[in-house]
């Protein structure tokens, strides 16, 4: 079992010498973009071979980057004028990671990237847990401030508007018929994280990779292993499906690239970030599945729950749930 930590965009040596200790085998992360990265929309290869480098030091392996800044994603999602340039940039970063031997690269469409609605819902023991409840958000208009964690500044007033799922379904497959080929060359592999929460729309923009039948169909858009799935185990759950059948279909087909592996507690609707151990995803049970499909990418444990005299990082919970999924891996192992 292969477990990797996300560092966000901070590669201290903290961060780097601490998930070495507990037994991570790797991070990944976003970097910070130079100030000419910035301007020209992707990283350049010297910064990626420079943080591999950086990173395999500490004994670990650079897994993927996770995401890149949306203001370099937006108008490819949004089907906006610049998408084309937008799209040349993606591929130059996918063809830097290639070279740079980073072999992961996540994604998502979540086109505002609202995620939850509190950062201090009430967990176990006077823990604080990240949560959303949808009737906070039901009633935003398109594309506000409060209907985005985005800087929507940056999108023109007459692009400010509703957004259907088929107008983001265009936009998709119109990116991935130009970026799949590109990853495949490169020996990158994209992973396709799922909208979370994983409901119909928020402020009248749609979310489309809210269900396992919109992986299917994203996948078969561009049938190659380079066109896989982020699995992010916590939002399966809020989609209320069985989480075993779905690992099987998706693994036994070589489209999970990589994992997310947390549990919650709720429903789409309502729900708030769980210890692995008291959410309702049956952890054992799916570990199992991915293991029987013979995945064997990576593993994160994904989004923290807050304890107390912990750092805002969340040293504290990251030893818990390296150890929890290590003692997991090894009962498994021991009843085969």
């Amino acid at each position: 079992m292969q477990i990797y930590l996300g560092v966000g965009n901070d590669f201290s040596e903290d961060r780097l010498r601490f998930a070495a200790q507990i037994g991570a085998d790797g991070v990944n992360g976003m970097p910070t973009p130079t100030p000419a990265e910035k301007d020209n929309g992707h990283y350049d290869l010297q910064t990626l071979k420079e943080l591999r480098t950086r990173v395999e030091s500490y004994g670990i392996k650079l897994y993927s980057i996770r995401l890149l800044p949306w203001e370099w994603t937006f108008k490819w999602m949004l089907g906006l004028p610049g998408r084309d340039e937008q799209i040349e940039n993606f591929q130059k970063h996918i063809r830097n990671m290639g070279a740079a031997g980073i072999p992961i690269l996540t994604y998502n469409m979540h086109t505002m990237r609202f995620y939850r609605t509190s950062r201090e819902a009430p967990a176990r023991a006077g823990s604080r847990a990240t949560a959303f409840d949808f009737n906070i958000v039901k009633d935003y208009g398109p594309m506000t401030a409060e209907s985005s964690k985005v800087d929507i500044s940056l999108i023109p007033e007459e692009h400010r508007r509703p957004v259907s799922d088929e107008q983001l379904w265009d936009n998709l497959a119109y990116f991935l018929k130009a970026v799949v080929p590109v990853a495949e060359e490169s020996g990158v592999r994209l992973a396709l994280h799922p909208d979370d929460p994983p409901i119909p729309q928020i402020g009248q923009v749609c979310r489309i990779m809210r269900s396992p039948e919109a992986f299917r169909r994203a996948t078969e858009i561009v049938d190659s292993d380079a066109n896989g799935i982020h699995f992010c185990q916590g939002c399966f759950t809020e989609m209320g499906v069985d989480l075993v059948k779905e690992i099987t279909y998706f693994g036994s087909r070589n489209k999970i690239v990589a994992v997310d592996f947390r549990n919650i507690l709720g429903e789409v609707n309502d729900f708030r970030e769980a210890w692995p151990d008291e959410g309702q995803g049956d952890m054992a049970a799916t570990l199992k599945a991915y293991k029987d499909t013979g995945f064997d990418g990576p593993f994160c444990p994904d989004h923290i729950i807050r304890m107390d005299g912990d750092t805002p990082w969340g040293h504290r919970y990251w030893s818990y749930a390296v150890g929890h999924m290590r003692g997991l891996e090894a009962g498994i192992d021991l009843v085969k």
